[in-house]
Parts: C-alpha cells; sequence; structure tokens
C-alpha cells in the first residue's frame, strides 16, 4: 500500500529536479493499474536520491505526478529499473491515450503550513522516503 498522505511534499533544498509526468489514462487501465501503480511507489522510494511525489488526478482521466529527485544521476536509475520499463512500455500498449514528460531543475523553493512561522522545523507535507 502506498503512504502517500494528502498535503505537498518539500520544499527541499535547491538545487534539486522535478519530474513531471502528465497523462490522460484510456478507458481499459484496469485493476491491474492501480497495483502497479503501488509497486512503482514502493520501489522509487528505494532510489537513491528520490526525495519525495505528489499526485492528482480529475474523473476524467487526467493525472499529473510529480517526482522529486536530488540529482540526474537518481532520475536515471529510475529510468532504468527494470520493473519501471515494463510499466512504461504497458503504460503506452494498454493504460495511457497520452502522455507528456517534462524534468525541470528547480532553483528556488519554499513553503507555507498554516500555524508555523517561516523558518520554523517541520514545514514539510506529503511523503519523504
Amino acid at each position: 500500500m502506498s503512504d502517500l498522505v494528502a498535503g505537498p511534499v518539500g520544499p527541499f533544498e535547491p538545487p534539486y529536479y522535478a519530474v513531471v509526468f502528465t497523462a490522460v489514462r484510456s478507458d481499459d487501465d484496469g485493476v491491474e493499474y492501480g497495483e502497479t501503480g503501488e509497486r512503482l511507489d514502493e520501489l522509487v522510494a528505494t532510489v537513491p536520491g528520490f526525495l519525495g511525489m505528489e499526485s492528482a488526478g480529475t474523473p476524467g482521466g487526467l493525472g499529473i505526478t510529480v517526482g522529486y529527485f536530488r540529482d540526474e544521476e537518481a532520475i536515471k536509475a529510475w529510468q532504468r529499473d527494470p520493473e519501471h520499463r515494463v510499466a512504461q512500455g504497458r503504460g503506452r500498449a494498454e493504460w495511457y491515450e497520452s502522455y507528456v514528460l517534462h524534468v525541470a531543475k528547480v532553483e528556488r523553493s519554499h513553503g507555507f503550513v498554516r500555524g508555523q512561522r517561516p523558518g520554523q522545523a517541520g514545514v514539510s507535507q506529503g511523503i519523504h522516503r
């Protein structure tokens, strides 16, 4: 089971990278899509340099997942993961009508949590792995 928590992740100490995956799911994504997603959540958490992720979706099938990584080496390690590569193939063949992937270097990052003073420890929410 995924340990995703409602709320934003970060901020992290820059620089780091954000990998933004935006997809439109097919009508035929089935139960295996969710199971595979949970497995990938577990796997990516084991990648050295993985910082966390956020996901959101609409009832119409548009989904956005942002993964945060310390460096490009961590992103490459995730790209090379064998189970991730199989899931990518299934995504193209079965689960997605279309998708776009963006990779961006984050140079500034800050956050806000109601009830905490700026700079107070513990501002981060969401998942950190």
